[in-house]
């Protein structure tokens, strides 16, 4: 059986970007090793999401060119957050902010629209539209707020890199382990499940977790420790001051 260049290419990038941005998941935040499988998933994920999007128009999958522009959108912004000084944007921001506003509100019609026809386009429920929409107006949001204030610095700039690379990963998850792209798993391995859950649905649900876990320590362990060190070096400076 023959396949397309353009979907080989999608298969090949997709398979990386999932090996990878696992990878990048587990290794420590800042590490060399973090930043190079954070490079590679970068790369591919953006090959996977132009062939995506291409076969997309060409077979008029409405799904999966909203999937593949929002995937596209936030590892693109992700990866300009960490390669962009702190405090440093630029058109590119101008131009995400503008094209996730647009995206947003016009899937958040789709979805609007699908609510009152019998037959949704492709098949796809009008809670994807609303999820897609709702996910590129906060980015949106995140991205009007950052350029007012003239960049984004510490905690909050790790913060913005890492919720919009999970997320990416998330919809590349999804869509690898859904529907029938299962079937190149074994058949022991589509049925069996762990307590309760289908073994190839805890990626799904293991994914946010670790996400709010790798958040809450960029924004608030670490802020809690700089503090507690601050208020240590204050307890101790007296009595240095006193010898």
């Amino acid at each position: 059986m023959k396949y397309s260049p353009l979907l080989m290419i999608h298969v090949t990038g997709a398979l990386v970007g999932l090996v990878f941005g696992w990878a990048a998941l587990f290794f420590r935040k800042g590490s060399r090793a973090h930043g190079a499988a954070g490079n590679v998933f970068f790369v591919s994920i953006l090959a996977m999401c132009v062939s995506a999007i291409t076969i997309a128009v060409m077979k008029q999958q409405t799904g999966n060119i909203l999937g593949g522009t929002l995937t596209f959108y936030l590892v693109g912004t992700a990866w300009l957050t960490v390669k962009r000084r702190q405090g440093q944007t630029g058109r590119l921001e101008l131009a995400g902010m503008l094209l996730a506003l647009v995206f947003g509100i016009g899937t958040v019609t789709l979805g609007w629209r699908v609510t009152h026809t019998v037959h949704p386009p492709d098949g796809v429920p009008s809670a994807v539209y609303f999820i897609f929409g709702s996910v590129a107006l906060l980015a949106a949001a995140g991205d009007g707020r950052m350029l007012i204030r003239g960049g984004v610095f510490g905690g909050p700039r790790i913060a913005r890199h890492l919720w919009r690379m999970c997320t990416a990963l998330l919809i590349v998850t999804l869509s690898g382990l859904a529907g029938t792209r299962t079937h190149i798993f074994p058949e022991f391995i589509r049925k069996a499940h762990l307590f309760g859950v289908p073994v190839l649905m805890l990626p799904v649900y293991a994914l946010p977790v670790l996400m709010i876990y790798w958040l809450f320590w960029v924004r608030f362990a670490k802020q809690y420790r700089k503090r507690a060190v601050v208020a240590r070096r204050m307890e101790a400076a007296p009595a240095n001051t006193s010898a």
